[in-house]
């Protein structure tokens, strides 16, 4: 294959609309944007504006409480910690820190800590460190004589 034989597959591209560009075109002369009125000039930006009608958005009543800075946390579920366990990417010898798991590939970001679900089955003896974990995850591990370690 050479430089020169490299193309995109058909479909992958479109060429740009090119506005105002006479009437041969079809969107010369006024590009498409009808006769005068608001939208039809520049620097327009009325996304759910109604005219000066109170707008849907704020007519409507607000519910629930969202929270100016949550926290995000990196999610792991038991069953796929035993995968890795099995395919050998990480080392049940050694306690399995956040850091082990970043690591290992099983999460790409700690994010603001990791937080341990049980979905899924852990049978192996694990010593386990993370942020945050669910009561049932924390039941899970000891059953299978590990124990889960959380930052007081």
């Amino acid at each position: 294959m050479k430089l020169n034989q490299l193309a995109d597959n058909p479909g992958a591209t479109k060429k740009a609309k090119r506005v105002g560009r006479g009437p041969g075109s079809g969107m010369g002369k006024m590009g498409g944007r009808g006769i005068k009125g608001q939208k039809s000039r520049s620097g327009v930006a009325i996304g759910g504006f109604e005219g000066g009608q109170m707008p849907l958005y704020m007519r409507l009543p607000k519910r629930g409480f969202n929270m100016r800075n949550p926290k995000h946390h990196a999610v792991i579920n038991l069953g796929i910690l035993q995968k890795f366990i099995d395919a050998k990417k990480i080392d049940i010898k050694k306690d399995i820190t956040e850091d082990v798991l970043v690591e290992s590939g099983l999460v790409r970001r700690k994010l603001d800590g990791v937080r341990l679900l049980a979905k899924g089955e852990l049978t192996s003896k694990i010593n386990l460190t993370v942020t945050g974990a669910s009561k049932s995850a924390v039941i899970a591990v000891e059953k299978a004589g590990g124990s889960v370690t959380l930052p007081a």
